[in-house]
This record gives structure tokens, C-alpha cells and sequence, in this order.
């Protein structure tokens, strides 16, 4: 009987474009287009019930610019799952979560604001972690750390 990691590979592996381990824990490479239907399988086959994160990481001198890295648990198996995605500077938007799990609506808001990737789909897309008129997105390399950001008026 194949172990939990292996019948993922051997179900999901034709929709990778690779797989591999990182510390005991199953990592799927994926385009961005096999995105929902590898969650999909993931969350409804394999028992993969809760979507602990989705975070970025920059790599401005590598094009694509951009991985998007989802973590999953399957409570079941207690193991991890681990998408990771690239995402071009220039066209920098994924498919939203938020019809599979309901946290994704602001986990995706944060990557949103810090990173600059769109989630299609997720029909609220405001700033959850800096406020509105802040430019720019501080987790990106380039980020100046000297920007001075505009005043906006107080909110009442």
C-alpha cells in the first residue's frame, strides 16, 4: 500500500511539473493553471482539510519573478503539503482559494498587500495589513526602505 506522499505523487504527479521532498515534507512544483484542480484533489482525496498559509518569496532577478508557496494539513495523516508556484512580475495573479476554503479570502489579502499578486477571484482584495493609499509592497527586494509614504487623513 503506497505511503500518504506516494499516492498523491502517483494520483497528482502527471499535474506537477515536479515533485520532491524538503525535510520530510511532500513539496508539488505546479503551474498556476493546474492550481484549483490540484487543491481541489488534495482537499477532497487526500484528506488535505486545512490550508495553514499562502506566502511569497521574491526573486527579482529571476524571471518569473515570484514563487507562491500554499501550505496544506491533512489532520488525518498529520502531514504537510506543500504548492509552490511561479508568477511573472508583469502578470502577477494566481487563482483565489476562497471557493475551497473560506480563511484563503485573507490569507490572499496579505500576500496581496505585501507582495503585489493579484487572486482572481477574491472579490476583496483591500489592504488588511497596511492602510489604503500606502504605495507600494514592502516585501518586494526593491522596496526603497527610506520611501516616505503619502499622509492620508485620519479616519473616523
Amino acid at each position: 500500500m503506497p505511503t500518504f506522499y506516494e499516492a498523491i505523487v502517483d494520483r497528482l504527479g502527471p499535474r506537477c511539473l515536479r515533485t520532491w521532498d524538503s525535510h520530510g515534507m511532500l513539496v508539488l512544483d505546479i503551474d498556476a493553471s493546474q492550481l484549483l484542480v490540484v487543491v481541489e484533489a488534495l482537499k477532497a482525496d487526500f484528506g488535505c482539510a486545512l490550508f495553514l498559509d499562502v506566502t511569497a518569496v521574491d526573486y527579482p532577478a529571476r524571471q518569473p519573478r515570484f514563487d507562491v508557496v500554499y501550505h496544506f494539513l491533512a489532520p488525518a495523516q498529520m502531514q504537510r503539503v506543500r504548492l509552490k508556484l511561479q508568477v511573472d512580475e508583469h502578470a502577477a495573479e494566481v487563482p483565489t482559494l476562497t471557493g475551497l476554503f473560506g480563511s484563503a479570502r485573507y490569507m490572499e489579502r496579505e500576500v496581496h498587500d505585501m507582495y503585489g499578486i493579484r487572486f482572481a477571484g477574491n472579490a476583496d482584495l483591500r489592504p488588511i495589513l497596511l492602510y489604503e493609499g500606502f504605495e507600494g509592497h514592502p516585501l518586494r527586494k526593491d522596496y526603497a526602505m527610506e520611501h516616505e509614504q503619502p499622509i492620508v487623513p485620519y479616519r473616523t
